[in-house]
């Protein structure tokens, strides 16, 4: 019963956070019931006793993600009165968008492949490890090759990114220093002696 309790009440803090996002006007205010929703769901995850993706909502998410998209968005200067003023043109198709998928997830809940989990033989099958090591035993022994792939993926990624960073534009023009010191004044101006013309 207090299990029961906890889901819903985080369930409804999920549901009113993800309102909230979609709703308000200023984009931080967004950003930060982003981050509320992110932390009913790891805490969803922990009641369903999905330790490990929990953990990574809040670190990898909440920790790294939202606090870029909070950085970004309060250092833009976004203009409010464009994007209220494209709300209620694009509201109709929002709606429409919102109804398909709550039809599609209606569609994919309502199948009984929700219902036979919860068969007996398949409970009595799982072992009483914990996902997390199980999940790490699949990772390194049945996936490790693909697993190597998507890091040398993420290394390849990273070291473009560097390089198209540190790259210089071809239309800057930086100063040299040292040839700035070298340089002379007969090398910069010359003196030339003419003789004036003399008008009678």
């Amino acid at each position: 019963m207090f299990t029961q309790a906890i889901f819903y009440l985080f369930g409804g803090l999920l549901i009113l956070s993800g309102l909230m996002v979609i709703t308000v006007r200023n984009p931080v205010f967004a950003a930060l019931f982003l981050v509320s929703s992110f932390f009913s769901s790891a805490a969803i995850w922990l009641i369903l006793e999905a330790e490990f993706l929990a953990i990574a909502l809040v670190l990898v998410y909440v920790g790294a993600v939202m606090v870029l998209f909070l950085f970004v968005v309060m250092m833009l200067d976004i203009n409010l009165t464009r994007i209220r003023e494209g709300f209620a043109r694009y509201l109709p198709v929002g709606i429409l968008v919102a109804i398909l998928m709550m039809v599609a997830m209606g569609l994919v809940v309502g199948t009984d492949y929700f219902a036979r989990v919860n068969e007996p033989s398949i409970i009595s099958a799982v072992p009483a490890v914990s996902n997390t090591s199980l999940l790490g035993k699949t990772l390194y022994t049945d996936y490790l090759f693909q697993f190597e792939i998507a890091g040398v993926i993420l290394l390849v990624a990273i070291i473009a990114a560097i390089a198209l960073t540190h790259r210089k534009p071809r239309s800057s023009k930086s100063q040299k220093p040292g040839m700035q010191v070298q340089a002379r004044r007969e090398d910069r101006v010359k003196l030339v002696k003419m003789q004036s013309d003399q008008q009678q």
